[in-house]
């Protein structure tokens, strides 16, 4: 069926218990509407073939979906716009009201993704004019690619003298660069960026050519070898200019804060209706909470109040070197026992097992210091190429207790889980956000603490070790994106209020601001987690759902904003342009328990 075929009929649309259990265990193949899940389908693929058409071919190979990575010429850029607008007049045509629920949050989101597709290529745009002085030459070689596309044979000497008069320009316009003190983050980002787009455009024409064009072979491979180099120079050249951005503090790391105005912007995209101050107010609260129990359980091990003294000894618990994989499977078999015996969750059974298990690299875990999960769980540990000091560190921040309570964030019923049911239930959906993806996981973190999963003092630590550290992620990301704090006093603040090693604090600090990580990802954790949290108390500590039907539930409806999960598990009303309202947190709770 077209997928228009349904526009401007009305649905009746069931809003009894009855339809809300539907949801909770529908079939695999259910698809609530025809209209939307077609529309979604239909723009992913054009999208991947827009991309890869406009990405130029390097590696002698066939293209894949043709991603993202370095800057695009301005003909990808205008056609990637024109696809935006062109389905956002395709959904304008789309009765919203006439859309059954799931539907609607479909149309509201997909909305929201191309709106916002919109604005990111504008600011791209814009940020690109800026540095267009850096990169005179690269119309030219998009020029020269956009004919191979169609394989039109070039005038190779024409072409041998062009690129040779580009390698003449980057030429001055490296020594011209030496001097230059205006140039900003962005700026070094986009340029570079920009260079490393033109050059792989030049590789695709040379690529495609010689060999196979006798008198583009004659003429141009000596000048594309002197063009190439000379544009891996300037490109290395303009990064060295962030450089002159020294960092603030000892730490040496150098970041980009965000500014309060795009993590507000942000916070609004992402459906989170509180203001960073605010999150940084509840997190704060949170961490008091931690604080009580933490001494309730230091108690219990003898040490009074001591709870750096009761952490040492949690640390000191570590398994010996190459002990850890056998250790980290036993935690494993406790978490899924634990998920079974309380029914929880549907587990399939080929979910179960075929999760795998890898090694981190060093390299990983002075960014990682802790394992990670997915499609397999990756195990940070210390290894050959590490001295004494970081061995020691990596074993006693990732000791049997800290790992107790993070096993089942990173396989079942946590990201394992979640890969595994993405790509088999609702896959035209492609909302993707780390209010899910992590929000999801920590959310078990606060159910199984909740459930008595941690029955000794010692796992009780383990579990509010990794909850300060979620709290303490909110208050120094923020802190920092807000320009209130350096590098250094988030670690700082990481080894004094939670007790991380130091060297774990410097990788967890230099992950979450080098480079281009989203300045929300880190508070998406536990905000997630509590947007989880607080729809399992509407929905199954009301006795409207059980515990395994609500999270089944979420499992098959794919990934998107928590507030739109509620939106459809409690048919919320929603119209097209709907902004984020849902205050999930509740004033005075944590965990069922009291501020």
């Amino acid at each position: 069926m077209n997928h228009f075929g349904l526009l401007k009929k009305p649905f009746f649309i069931a809003c009894s218990f009855v339809a809300l259990q539907a949801v909770a265990q529908p079939k695999a193949s259910f698809v609530p509407c025809q209209e939307m899940p077609d529309m979604m389908v239909q723009f992913n693929a054009d999208l991947r073939a827009v991309q890869r058409f406009y990405t130029p071919a390097t590696g002698n190979t066939f293209r894949n979906a043709g991603g993202e990575g370095s800057i695009g010429s301005p003909e990808k850029r205008a056609r990637l716009a024109k696809l935006y607008n062109d389905y956002l007049k395709q959904l304008s045509q789309i009765s919203f009201t006439a859309l059954p629920q799931e539907c609607k949050v479909d149309y509201i989101l997909f909305k929201r993704d191309l709106e916002e597709k919109l604005r990111q290529g504008a600011d791209e745009e814009k940020e690109y004019a800026k540095i267009q002085q850096w990169i005179p030459f690269a119309d030219k070689i998009w020029a020269a690619e956009k004919l191979r596309r169609r394989g039109t044979q070039p005038n190779a000497d024409a072409l041998a003298k062009e690129w040779t008069a580009i390698v003449r320009d980057v030429s001055a316009l490296q020594q011209k660069l030496k001097d230059e003190k205006g140039l900003t983050q962005e700026n070094i980002y986009t340029a570079s960026e920009a260079v490393e787009g033109v050059r792989k455009a030049a590789t695709s024409v040379y690529e495609f050519y010689n060999g196979y064009d006798p008198m583009f072979t004659w003429s141009v491979p000596k000048t594309y070898q002197a063009l190439d180099s000379t544009l891996a120079r300037y490109a290395k050249d303009i990064k060295g200019k962030a450089a002159a951005f020294t960092a603030p503090d000892k730490s040496g790391i150098v970041g980009q804060p965000a500014g309060r105005d795009a993590l507000v912007r942000q916070l609004a995209y992402e459906m989170i209706p509180y203001s960073p101050e605010e999150l940084i107010d509840i997190a704060n609260k949170e961490f008091a909470w931690c604080d009580k129990e933490l001494l309730k359980a230091t108690k219990e091990m003898g040490f009074g109040t001591d709870w750096k003294a009761a952490m040492e000894k949690v640390k000191n618990s570590y398994v010996p070197a190459g002990k850890q994989p056998e250790a980290i499977l036993k935690l494993y078999d406790e978490a899924i026992g634990f998920l079974k015996k309380n029914d929880l969750i549907t587990i399939p059974p080929l979910a179960e097992e075929t999760w795998g298990m890898m090694m981190m690299s060093p390299e990983r875990q002075l960014v990682n210091p802790f394992f990670l999960g997915g499609l397999d769980i990756i195990i940070s540990y210390p290894t050959n190429t590490m001295d004494e000091a970081d061995r020691m560190m990596s074993m006693r921040g990732n000791n049997p207790h800290f790992s107790k309570a993070t096993v089942h964030h990173e396989l079942i019923a946590g990201h394992n889980l979640q890969y595994f049911m993405n790509s088999r239930h609702r896959t035209y959906r492609n909302f993707s956000t780390p209010f899910w993806t992590e929000g999801w996981a920590l959310y078990w973190e606060l159910l199984l603490w909740d459930m008595q999963f941690a029955k000794s003092p010692e796992d009780r630590i383990g579990m509010l070790f990794w909850h300060m550290h979620r709290c303490a992620r909110i208050i120094f990301s923020l802190n920092y994106h807000m320009g209130k704090w350096t590098p250094q006093q988030c670690i700082d603040f990481l080894v004094d209020r939670v007790g991380h090693e130091r060297a774990n604090a410097e990788g967890e600090v230099r992950r979450s601001f080098v480079g281009r990580y989203p300045p929300l990802y880190q508070l998406a954790y536990l905000t997630g987690g509590r947007q989880f949290y607080a729809l399992k108390k509407e929905l199954v500590d009301s006795g409207k759902m059980t515990a395994k039907q609500y999270h089944d539930a979420v499992m098959r409806l794919n990934a998107m904003p928590v507030e739109m999960i509620r939106a459809i598990l409690t048919n919320q009303p929603l119209t097209e342009d709907y902004k984020t309202k849902w205050k999930f947190y509740k004033s005075g709770e944590v965990e069922g328990k009291q501020f």
